[in-house]
């Protein structure tokens, strides 16, 4: 293993390209429910355990599962209360184990990216034929259940091989969430292609917001809404970008669920020369439009190199 895998360059802040958003937005603001799956017994991982308890896990998988069958519907109400779509982070299993959550998804034109074929299956140690073979299963799946073609990836638990970011740039994804880097897109350095890495979150990713921080849901609220106040100033000199990443099984619970909303409302009446509600897809394909090259070449010219 190399002792840095050099996959984005330092660069900070000031003398940065100007980035703006479509009109005159400050800061592109997107969800990303993670729609998943876990096995209650899946293949042992040489690194990681699936679960921490002695299989079978019977407490935390119906936990889990708790996402899928109640919680993702108090979600997907609130969104639609507010006219967010959402950008799906789908284990890629979920569209055989449970296809209403698909199609409901689908009736509301949101987007879909690959978050593995299941959370339980993890990429350390995978070869890269394996490696491979999960990247062209999740785009087969998702064009056929969805007919949509996969822009994004997040890496299932966020586990990652050497190969895993010049693997999505060859097989043409536009984005990654597996870096947290930084609060605007950044051009990521692969073999060949091009790659860009979206800002998702931990800070405000509610499992780690519940799980790690054991704050409360208006707590939760609040620091979504001062995520979103910072950013908006940060964005007059550089658009910014602002994901909440949600998980069912954590945010959907009745007692959670008002703080999301009211952090969704506030966000929501902001004018839109302010914040552009977006997809992951739709800010990757403007961002490669209107501000990729810039960018890049900013980049390379802090570094020396000759263009």
């Amino acid at each position: 293993m190399k002792p840095d895998l050099e996959l984005y360059d330092y660069w900070p802040y000031e003398g940065r390209p100007k980035i703006r958003w479509p009109n005159g937005a400050k800061i592109a603001f997107w969800v990303a429910p993670n729609i998943e799956f876990y096995e209650l017994n899946p293949p042992l991982n040489p690194k990681r355990k699936a679960w921490p308890r002695p299989n079978p896990d019977v407490l935390l998988a119906s936990s889990r599962d708790y996402g899928n069958r109640a919680g993702h519907w108090r979600m997907m109400d609130v969104m639609d209360k507010y006219n967010v779509k959402g950008s799906v982070s789908l284990s890629i299993g979920l569209i055989d184990h449970h296809p209403e959550l698909i199609e409901e998804a689908k009736a509301r034109d949101w987007e879909f990216f690959s978050h593995g074929i299941y959370n339980t299956r993890y990429s350390y140690e995978m070869d890269e034929s394996q490696e491979r073979a999960i990247l062209e299963d999740s785009l087969e799946s998702v064009m056929k259940a969805t007919g949509q073609r996969l822009a994004g990836y997040l890496a299932p638990a966020l586990t990652h091989t050497e190969k895993t970011m010049g693997l999505l740039a060859e097989y043409g994804f536009l984005y990654t969430c597996d870096l947290f880097q930084d609060d605007t897109p950044q051009p990521i350095n692969v073999p060949s292609g091009r790659l860009i890495s979206m800002p998702y979150s931990l800070e405000i990713n509610d499992i780690i917001v519940y799980n790690s921080y054991l704050n409360t849901p208006r707590r939760y609220g609040q620091m979504i809404k001062d995520q979103f106040d910072q950013l908006l100033i940060e964005g007059e000199q550089c658009g910014t970008v602002m994901c909440i990443p949600l998980h069912a099984y954590a945010v959907g619970h009745p007692h959670r669920i008002k703080g999301f909303e009211e952090a969704l409302e506030y966000i929501t009446s902001h004018s839109k020369e302010e914040v552009w509600v977006a997809t992951g897809r739709e800010i990757a394909e403007y961002y490669y439009t209107h501000h990729y090259d810039a960018c890049l070449t900013n980049i390379q010219t802090r570094k020396g190199v000759e263009l």
